[in-house]
C-alpha cells in the first residue's frame, strides 16, 4: 500500500509508492562516457578561466599558474554580480531587488576527476575546507543574506563542465526553503526546548532503520520522507549551526564519511548523476540553538512530472528503509577498493 509521509523539517509531503517497488538495478542511469577534449579547469589552463580569487597551492607558485591543489574563480556566466545595483521594485504585489551577489566556482582538483570518490580523502578535505573559508568570508560581506554551496555531478544533474567542482552563490535575500525550515525548527524548539535535528539524530540512532553510516561524529541516513530513491542526508551528530565553523580536522572526518557514502551510492547505482547541497544557518544569525547544518545528496534517477509540479508532492517508488538497507549491504571491501582505486594518480 502507498503511504504519505511528511518531512519534519521542510513540511513537504512525499508519497512512498510501494506498489512501484524496485531494486537498485532499476535506477541505474549512469553519467555516460567521459567527454575528453579541452577542459578549462585542468592544471595548465588557468588562463582560460576568470582570475584566481583564492587558492591552496605549492609554496613559490604564482596565482593563475600551475601548482595548485584547490582553486576558486568567479563563475564565467554568473547568476549574480557583486557590482549590480541593489535597488529594485516594491509595489502592491510585485517585489524585486537588483541582482547583487557573488557566484564562485571551487575547482577541487587540478586533475580531471568527476566525483569526490576519485580523490584522496586529504584532497577532498581541502575542497571542503575551501568551501568553509569562502563561505565565512562572503557571509561577512554587507548585503549578503545567505550563502549556498552545491555540487552538480553529471550532465543530468546540471554540470556543464565535467571536471569536478562546486559552486557557491551568495544572495541578498533569504531562500524560501531555508525560511520554511527555520520556521518549523523554531516552532519545535519553542514547544520541545531542543533542536529538531538533534532529536531526529537520536531517533534514527535508536532505531537504525534508515542509518547508513555512523562514524567520525557524523551520521548519514536515508531521510524518512525522501523525495527520490537513495536520497541521503549527512549531518553532524552534535549540534552545529554553521557549516563554515568546521575545523580542519572536522573537514577531514567529514570528507571520509562523505566519500564512503558516495562510494556506496555509486557502487549500488552504477555511478548516477547527483547533486549535493549544503544547508546552513543564515548569515545574520551568529548562532542558534534550533537549526543544524546538513548536506542533502540527491541522485538524479527519477524525474518530476505533472503531479509533482502541480502539487509540490514527490512520488518515491522505494521505501527509504529499503534504500538504506541496499546501501548498507554494499560490501565494505568493495567500498574501500573503489575509493583507493579511483583516487590513485595512475587511474
Amino acid at each position: 500500500m502507498a503511504e504519505l509521509r511528511q518531512d519534519p523539517v521542510s513540511g513537504r509531503w512525499v508519497i512512498i509508492a510501494t506498489e512501484r517497488a524496485a531494486r537498485p538495478r532499476d535506477f541505474r542511469v549512469g553519467r555516460g562516457r567521459r567527454r575528453g577534449g579541452f577542459c578549462p579547469f585542468c592544471e595548465g589552463n588557468e588562463g582560460r578561466t576568470p582570475p584566481e580569487i583564492y587558492a591552496i597551492r605549492a609554496q613559490g607558485t604564482a596565482p593563475n599558474s600551475p601548482g595548485w591543489q584547490v582553486r576558486v574563480v568567479s563563475n564565467k556566466f554568473p547568476a549574480l554580480r557583486p557590482d549590480a545595483p541593489l535597488e529594485g521594485e516594491q509595489s502592491e504585489f510585485y517585489n524585486s531587488v537588483g541582482g547583487r551577489g557573488v557566484h564562485e566556482v571551487i575547482i577541487e582538483s587540478p586533475r580531471h576527476l568527476v566525483s569526490p570518490t576519485e580523490m584522496s580523502v586529504e584532497d577532498f578535505a581541502l575542497g571542503l575546507h575551501t568551501c568553509c573559508e569562502r563561505s565565512r568570508v562572503l557571509s561577512a560581506r554587507p548585503g549578503i543574506a545567505y550563502v549556498l554551496i552545491f555540487k552538480n555531478v553529471g550532465k543530468e544533474a546540471g554540470a556543464s563542465i565535467e571536471h569536478m567542482h562546486s559552486q557557491l552563490i551568495a544572495i541578498p535575500v533569504m531562500p524560501k526553503r531555508t525560511m520554511e525550515e527555520m520556521r518549523r525548527c523554531h516552532d519545535y524548539y519553542l514547544e520541545k526546548g531542543r533542536c529538531l535535528f538533534c532529536a531526529m539524530v537520536e531517533w534514527e540512532l535508536e532505531r537504525a532503520e534508515r542509518t547508513i553510516i555512523d562514524r567520525e561524529g557524523f551520521l548519514v541516513l536515508s531521510p524518512y520522507a525522501a523525495r527520490s530513491p537513495f536520497e541521503l542526508c549527512v549531518l553532524p551528530k552534535g549540534h552545529r549551526a554553521h557549516f563554515y565553523d568546521l575545523s580542519v580536522a572536522e573537514t577531514r572526518r567529514l570528507a571520509s564519511v562523505m566519500q564512503e557514502a558516495l562510494a556506496r551510492l555509486e557502487l549500488c547505482l552504477g555511478g548516477p548523476p547527483f547533486n549535493y547541497v549544503i544547508h546552513t544557518t543564515p548569515v545574520a544569525m551568529s548562532e542558534t540553538k534550533y537549526y543544524h547544518w546538513h548536506i542533502e545528496v540527491i541522485p538524479r534517477i527519477t524525474h518530476l512530472a505533472g503531479f509533482e509540479l502541480g502539487t509540490g508532492f514527490y512520488i518515491n517508488p522505494m521505501r527509504p528503509e529499503s534504500a538504506a538497507q541496499h546501501l548498507r549491504d554494499v560490501p565494505e571491501r568493495d567500498v574501500r577498493e573503489a575509493i583507493a582505486t579511483l583516487s590513485s594518480p595512475d587511474t
